[in-house]
């Protein structure tokens, strides 16, 4: 939806965390006298006090919020949703006649330059960073934003068409998608977000928008690996570019590096230039990410590990010298199977459970050690909270092996998201640490 359109129409922001905000700002420079509408599920108390100061300065302002936040939705022309609100909810309170759009619409919209969308389950984050950090050393004017990074439309009034925006989009921020990028990278697709999308095949639906409204001259690059993703692949007008992911030594997810040089090469920067960032780039934070070595024990905190398919790659990559897994998380349906065959393959001697999905793998682990009646099975903690399972990781972790937290679930049922477990893992495995030595 072009900027032009909105202005003689009645807005609805929907949703008021960072997108949202960012959305309000950018709408009340453009339209500084239009009265628009919030709407969000917290109360006013719940945001921060500068949240609060910044809506209680704009006379222009119609709060909705607390649990009825929905209710008036049917009285605006345009809603702009959130990525975190699924748009079924919405569907009661909705006119035929209305307009529910997005952040990533809009910016798709009106944006002058060239975009670069980067979606997949796993290491789409790790692949942005360095297709934008390639991009700057090739003397591109790059900008990383989306899902990674900042909030979209704050870019929008200073692009121009020389801008390549590299876009980290999620199946949340794909999933009303009414447009596509120039250039498509799709990395793989896992059964993930299951108890958002339902099915996964409304989470594969959500993720093939990256690529449903591109035209013959954009390029799809895609992992042609990847069973799914070839058949998105094979329904797209977009130029193809097809890649098999390599297993990498060091701990980037596998998919990042090759699509990292095809983008290059459309871009004509150097195989060398790319190598450079390759080499020197650090993996994110909570993505296998080193913590430290105490008492002889070296700590992995691989939080984002999400799904299963993440922690498989996460012990593939640091071998057998894990001793001691930490797993589990929020129960949304994925199946463990896979992950069960992939530990009695390893040399995992402790295995950590979090709840409440470490009880589904170690229960897929029993079933298919009573099948095999070969092995043994990793010596089991079950735990209420990280500050005991990293206890029970420093006694029972032998010197000179890995202690990994790789969960293979969502972090939802005990945390605010996957980085506030993250932290809390590496608070807890520095502060024993500092115990030990006291």
């Amino acid at each position: 939806m072009l900027i032009s359109q909105l202005k003689g129409k009645k807005i609805l922001i929907l949703g008021f965390g960072r997108e949202g905000q960012d959305s309000f700002l950018f709408l009340r420079k453009h339209f500084p006298e239009k009265n628009l509408g919030i709407a969000d599920k917290k109360e006013f108390e719940e945001f921060p006090t500068e949240t609060q100061r910044m809506l209680n300065q704009d006379s222009k302002v119609v709060l909705y919020f607390g649990s009825s936040y929905l209710k008036q939705a049917n009285k605006y022309d345009v809603i702009i949703k959130s990525p975190g609100i699924p748009p079924h909810i919405l569907k009661p309170y909705l006119k035929k006649q209305q307009i529910l759009t997005s952040q990533t619409n809009i910016f798709f919209a009106n944006c002058p330059g060239k975009i670069v969308g980067v979606t997949g389950t796993k290491g789409k984050s790790t692949t942005a960073s360095l297709i934008s950090k390639v991009l700057k050393i090739g003397g591109v004017k790059a900008h990383l934003i989306g899902n990674i990074e900042k909030p979209v439309l704050q870019f929008l009034d200073d692009a121009t068409k020389d801008d390549v925006f590299v876009y980290e989009l999620s199946s949340f921020q794909l999933e009303t998608a009414n447009q596509s990028p120039h250039i498509a990278i799709f990395l793989n697709l896992y059964p993930e977000h299951l108890d958002r999308h339902g099915t996964f095949k409304a989470y594969e639906t959500a993720k093939a928008n990256i690529t449903k409204f591109q035209a013959e001259n954009d390029y799809l690059i895609f992992n042609e690996t990847d069973k799914e993703v070839k058949l998105i692949a094979l329904k797209s007008k977009a130029k193809q570019i097809p890649f098999a992911p390599k297993r990498e030594k060091n701990a980037l997810y596998a998919a990042a590096p090759q699509p990292v040089f095809l983008v290059a090469k459309l871009f004509n920067i150097s195989k060398e230039k790319v190598q450079k960032v390759i080499e020197s780039f650090k993996p994110l934070p909570h993505r296998l990410e080193l913590v430290g070595t105490h008492r002889g024990i070296t700590f992995y905190n691989d939080s984002l590990a999400t799904i299963p398919e993440a922690t498989i790659a996460a012990l593939d990559m640091l071998g057998n010298k894990v001793a001691t897994l930490l797993v589990g998380g929020y129960d949304r349906g994925i199946k463990f199977k896979a992950l069960a065959e992939r530990i009695l393959q390893s040399k995992v001697q402790n295995l950590i459970l979090l709840p409440t999905t470490g009880e589904l793998v170690f229960k897929e682990l029993e079933d298919l050690h009573a099948k095999q009646k070969n092995g043994q099975l990793p010596k089991l903690f079950r735990v209420q909270s990280m500050a005991e399972a990293v206890e029970l990781a420093y006694q029972h972790t032998p010197r000179d092996s890995i202690c990994l937290l790789s969960p293979a679930a969502s972090s939802f049922n005990m945390f605010r998201d996957y980085k506030e477990r993250g932290d809390e893992f590496k608070n807890f495995v520095n502060r024993y640490a500092k115990k030990a030595r006291t």
